[in-house]
């Protein structure tokens, strides 16, 4: 695929959201909790397009929030839009949503996933805290190993979809990997559940314009910013 075929596509993809920007921005914040109820809003970066280069691009950055996410946002609203679904949570909506409902799967993990993601990712250098590395090392040995296996689920995920570093049912960490925008919360979608703490977005559209096919050096990249500060945060509150 060429850049400007990819462009194109990507326009595609937000031209409906952008053509009420309104709806989705208008008391933006800069996360999303999962009690929030419908109309969603597009959650905004905690830092600048440019903040994440030379890892991260700025155009596939920008694309990949103003136009991506932000039709997740309001192709959800549309979905859910005079339904009963309408009056549940977030979570709620993930933990009951099933293959019958594609609409609302798709675009509700999508959602979510990306809200996740922008928080995990950091253009200041962090490492895990004291709790997390020993959670790390007692469940896979070191930071290395652990490292190497969660590369190894984003680089096998087929097609797109992500890889996620998630805390269990008995608060142990585990690693998965999920097709499309499916995540550990789904439940009745997915045979590994739990609280995600860490996800990484492996859709073609987080990295083809500077990686192309090369996924590898993607996922290489994304360890140069994350934001270990957020992902103990997120393990700690999902031990408690």
């Amino acid at each position: 695929m060429h850049k400007r075929e990819f462009l194109k596509i990507a326009g595609m993809a937000g031209v409906a959201a952008l053509a009420n920007p309104s709806g989705l921005l208008a008391g933006n914040k800069s996360t999303l909790s999962i009690a929030d109820k419908a109309p969603f809003t597009l959650p905004a970066l905690p830092y600048g397009f440019d903040a994440l280069e030379p890892n991260f691009d700025k155009m596939t950055m920008e694309i990949h929030h103003d136009k991506h996410h932000a039709a997740y946002v309001k192709n959800l609203n549309d979905a859910l839009n005079g339904t009963t679904w309408a009056s549940l949570s977030l979570a709620e909506i993930l933990a009951k949503v099933s293959a019958k409902e594609p609409a609302i799967r798709n675009n509700a993990g999508g959602h979510y996933n990306h809200s996740l993601f922008w928080t995990i990712l950091s253009p200041k250098k962090t490492t895990p805290s004291s709790k997390l590395s020993a959670a790390i090392n007692s469940t896979f040995g070191s930071f290395d190993a652990f490292q190497s296996k969660f590369n190894d689920a984003a680089k096998t995920v087929f097609g797109s979809g992500w890889a996620w570093l998630y805390v269990d049912g008995n608060k142990k960490l585990n690693i998965s990997k999920t097709p499309n925008q499916d995540n550990p919360l789904m439940t009745g979608l997915v045979s590994e559940t739990g609280t995600p703490i860490l996800g990484l977005d492996v859709w073609e559209h987080a990295y083809y314009l500077k990686y192309q096919n090369r996924r590898p050096d993607y996922i290489t990249a994304f360890w140069n910013v994350i934001n270990w500060d957020e992902v103990s945060k997120r393990y700690e509150a999902a031990v408690k």
